[in-house]
């Protein structure tokens, strides 16, 4: 039998840092993993990025730079048994005057215990430890492995770095030339991940078996699916993505779960269809249904945890309640309104009855004299009190739909306007204050 091919994007890994592309805020002369490299310098690091970046080459390379033991654990395999054999490893390295570096990929899958199981080795410089992962670090990275380890963000490979490496990738084939169109569908295809690039590319080359050139039809035959629908970035992106927030805000689930659907499959990341929906909650339900925010993080936080495509169907139950609850752009319109605001008036100075005085230079300076505290008089509210800079004329921001939650918020509003224009009118509010009243800040 014969052996397996070794996969293109292992055959194109790079062997010395010059052939690595992309990183090159981290890369570039005088950047700080540039700087280690040159320097044979080891320490400890996380490398956080997206998929098919460059995290396990960059380990590959430091090791060999330094000439190190290098120790790969997979987190998704690998339990407290592996990293106590990677320490025996370690320490027959040291025995024999060698250094070790050990790089565990997806670290984040490790939980606390196999993760505090890397600390007194780390600590004692056993070992130094690099890890990868595809998670925000602060998150899911015990905090004391995390201060012994920098982090270093990778990031995506931009368009003209993922064009680099077809040019190579078809230098090292001698395969067919690819039409500017097809290479374009390739790259929105690859999304930056450099190992989808070329796993797609070298599908492509076998379909394109016989053909004067790589285009659009060889690219549809040799990866179907996986191109249908639109490319990542492109003007179909946008316009499906348009369309599923509209059906959102215009109260439609069904059409939305359709377009939701019609993304997924193309290809789009299920994350930024998360974010798209705690938008959809703040700028179209807002406090209409302020459960619907809650829905929504929530949603997102259980697809970080299951993943595809378990964790699909929580967006999905997520959309659907936005597309169903009552809606409001009101803090929306305000939020706007407040930011011209702020660029039309400039800066106007604090009141001084606003201001805060922790100092006895501060107070006597008159700092929060006049201050009425609110929690002192009838209902917790300062009738007639105004908040605004002096001098400024009345605005009125906020003004709530007459739908959900807001109906109510709009009844307390008015109550809360009536108090203020009746103190205006010349019934004096109480004074505030008195003995044994908490400190005003």
């Amino acid at each position: 039998m014969s052996e397996p091919a070794v996969p293109l994007a292992e055959l194109m890994r790079p062997a010395t840092l010059e052939e690595v592309i992309g990183q090159r805020h981290l890369l570039a002369p005088g950047k700080p993993l540039r700087t280690a490299f040159e320097a044979g310098r080891l320490h400890s690091m996380i490398l956080w990025g997206p998929p098919g970046v460059g995290k396990t080459t960059l380990a590959r390379l430091l090791a060999g730079a330094v000439r190190a033991e290098f120790i790969v654990l997979s987190a998704v395999l690998a339990g407290v048994k592996d990293i106590r054999e990677a320490v025996e490893l370690a320490r027959l390295a040291r025995a024999q005057g060698r250094a070790t570096i050990v790089f565990v990929d997806e670290v984040h899958r490790f939980n606390k215990a196999q993760q505090d199981a890397f600390l007194p080795h780390v600590e004692s410089g056993l070992f130094t430890f690099i890890g990868a992962t595809t998670e925000n670090p602060s998150f899911e990275v015990n905090a004391a492995l995390l201060s012994r380890a920098s982090v270093y963000v990778l990031e995506p490979l931009a368009e003209a770095e993922l064009l680099e490496l077809v040019e190579r990738a078809q230098a090292r084939l001698a395969a067919p030339a690819m039409t500017p169109e097809a290479r374009t569908r390739l790259v929105g295809h690859a999304d930056g991940d450099a190992r989808r690039l070329l796993n797609a590319y070298e599908i492509a080359v076998e379909a394109a078996a016989g053909e004067a050139a790589i285009d659009d039809a060889v690219l549809d035959r040799a990866l179907g699916a996986q191109l249908r629908r639109y490319d990542k970035g492109g003007d179909q992106f946008y316009d499906t993505i348009s369309a599923l927030h509209k059906a959102v805000r215009g109260s439609d689930p069904d059409a939305a779960l359709y377009w939701f659907v019609r993304m997924l499959d193309g290809g789009a990341d299920p994350r930024y269809l998360a974010r798209r929906m705690l938008r959809m909650a703040s700028e179209d339900i807002g406090l209409a249904d302020p459960r619907a925010l809650r829905l929504a993080l929530d949603a997102a936080e259980v697809y970080e945890r299951l993943g595809s495509p378990e964790g699909e169907l929580a967006l999905a139950q997520a959309l659907v309640y936005l597309a169903v609850a009552p809606k409001s752009n009101a803090v929306y319109v305000a939020w706007n309104q407040a930011r011209e605001l702020v660029r039309r008036e400039g800066t106007r100075p604090v009141p001084e009855r606003l201001r805060n005085a922790p100092t006895r230079m501060m107070k006597d300076l008159g700092f929060g004299r006049g201050y009425r505290y609110a929690h002192d008089e009838s209902g917790a509210f300062a009738a007639g009190e105004r908040y605004l800079p002096d001098g400024m004329p009345e605005v009125r921001l906020y003004e709530p739909a007459p739908r959900g939650l807001e109906i109510r918020i709009g009844e307390r509003l008015a109550e809360l306007r009536a108090a203020n224009a009746a103190a205006h009118a010349g019934r004096a509010p109480a004074a505030g204050g008195g003995p044994g009243s908490p400190p005003r800040r």
